[in-house]
């Protein structure tokens, strides 16, 4: 890979008046929350509010898979499963996009000039906005295609349809609803991030068995419950952004020129950082699919299984990119360093954990979801061997995590689409003509091992080569992107 360009926050007028005056407390400041104190209780304490608030939207939508489930139809199951896989896409790009808000603002806070962080956020929301609508724009006349091309066929591909041109249209709600919870994530509230989130699946363990079997609507019932949950989540996170927190500013068309100068410059690495998973999850569903829609219900259901089980990784990875942010704009190296190696041990005890949990609990899965024949054999398979890659997951998002708010943004995204590409096509397709829809799987958890474990030693190693204490002056914001170190090559980035 070609040597990043180095680009660096102190050309903009915004940061260097900030760092400037660093000494002097800019007006509006407030110290901020995760310069000092311990880092681990920092982890546990952003993780633990993540993940009640990502526990809920994931059981909600383990719940509408079950609640299809008893409709008696695999076919219906099957098209949550193709509808999951184009949705993924779509919400990568405004997780893509939380991640740079949350980093910027994040920073701002951490140099102690909360005006700058106000305005930040204005323009945050703003970007996400726009962005959601144009691909709104270029999605929804290709929902048909998109569903037919991973697999999808006959009355699965019909379902399917019906509920993806029900919940597209509403991305730029979720968008705006994942920006104001990393918003608050950056000013160091995990508790009220967690409530937007917590809300949105209150609304759809409401909203889901009302329209899906109080007005028999079935599938087009749990769209339609969707689009409501994020109008709840918009509504709560406004509350707590500007009536809690003060965190939204005035802005101008000239500041938020300056302001995405700053966003774009992590979010465009960061969303094809997040583009590359679903591009992965699209593969393998696509290889699964011509093993029948029995296999194609079981990774549906498994879908389902990894972020429940997995909450804390999925949290871990939105929230400790404020305590990467606030420290490096600190100055505090130390801590920066700390926050990975803590972040590290926390995964591998969760993981663990959890592992063992669905290995003993695979039974009740299955009578659960009344999964049978190869739709059974497919989430044992899982629960008894897949699910410890679980771990290397872990490593991957945290480094992520750590990547787009160290100022390398673009090893991020060398990383997923290496593990998107490398790492699931040859080990997806080898196993799947191996081992059928088993061996597919089974493939992408080989990618997850190699990947994850290449993400973190290069973390580990950009951290204490790149960002040496005596290289930070606590007056300066580091630069959003700089000369490329890999531990595998002469000054590029390998994934």
């Amino acid at each position: 890979m070609p040597r990043q360009t180095k680009v660096n926050l102190m050309d903009h007028p915004e940061e260097k008046k900030s760092n400037n005056s660093m000494s002097a407390k800019p007006s509006g400041s407030r110290k901020a929350k995760f310069v000092e104190g311990s880092i681990l209780k920092h982890v546990v304490n952003m993780t633990a509010a993540g993940s009640v608030g990502l526990l809920a939207v994931f059981a909600v939508d383990f719940a509408n898979l079950f609640y299809i489930s008893l409709l008696g139809q695999t076919e219906l199951a099957a098209a949550i499963g193709y509808a999951s896989t184009i949705m993924f896409f779509n919400t990568s790009a405004s997780v893509g996009l939380m991640i740079a808000g949350s980093a910027v603002v994040a920073r701002a806070l951490g140099a102690g000039d909360r005006d700058l962080a106000k305005r930040r956020a204005s323009s945050a929301i703003a970007a996400v906005i726009l962005s959601m609508v144009l691909i709104v724009m270029l999605v929804f006349p290709l929902i048909e295609t998109l569903l037919y091309y991973i697999g999808a066929r006959g009355e699965t591909l019909e379902v399917a349809v019906g509920f993806l041109q029900i919940v597209v249209p509403s991305l730029p709600l979720l968008g705006i609803a994942m920006m104001l919870g990393g918003l608050l994530r950056a000013s160091g509230d995990a508790k009220r991030s967690m409530y937007v989130t917590l809300s949105g699946g209150l609304a759809s363990a409401i909203l889901d068995p009302i329209f899906i079997f109080g007005f028999d609507l079935g599938v087009t019932g749990a769209a339609i419950a969707s689009v409501l949950a994020r109008v709840v989540m918009i509504l709560v996170g406004l509350y707590s952004v500007i009536k809690i927190h003060n965190l939204l500013g005035k802005t101008t068309l000239a500041s938020i020129w300056e302001d995405w100068k700053a966003l774009f410059v992590i979010a465009i690495p960061a969303v094809l950082t997040n583009v590359a998973t679903p591009v992965g999850n699209a593969y393998v569903t696509a290889a699964v699919a011509p093993f029948g829609d029995d296999a194609v219900a079981g990774w549906a259901i498994v879908g389902r299984i990894i972020p429940l089980s997995y909450t804390a990784l999925f949290a871990i990875s939105g929230s400790v990119g404020p305590i990467f942010g606030q420290n490096l704009g600190a100055g505090l190296t130390h801590r920066v360093r700390q926050t990975l190696t803590e972040s590290v041990k926390f995964i591998l005890a969760y993981s663990i954990l959890v592992w063992l949990i669905l290995f003993l609990a695979q039974d009740w899965i299955l009578l659960m979801f009344s999964a049978t024949g190869e739709t059974a054999e497919f989430v044992a398979f899982f629960c008894s061997w897949i699910a410890a890659s679980g771990i290397f997951m872990g490593f991957l998002f945290v480094s992520n995590a750590a990547f787009n708010n160290l100022g390398y943004p673009t090893y991020s995204t060398a990383f997923n689409w290496g593990k998107a590409t490398l790492g699931t096509i040859p080990p997806v397709m080898l196993g799947a003509s191996l081992y059928g829809a088993k061996g597919a799987l089974a493939g992408q958890a080989i990618g997850a091992v190699v990947f994850g474990l290449a993400a973190v030693l290069t973390c580990l190693y950009v951290i204490r080569k790149a960002h040496k204490p005596e290289d930070i002056d606590k007056d300066d914001t580091p630069p959003l992107s700089r000369p490329a170190l890999s531990p595998f090559s002469s000054g590029k980035s390998n994934m």
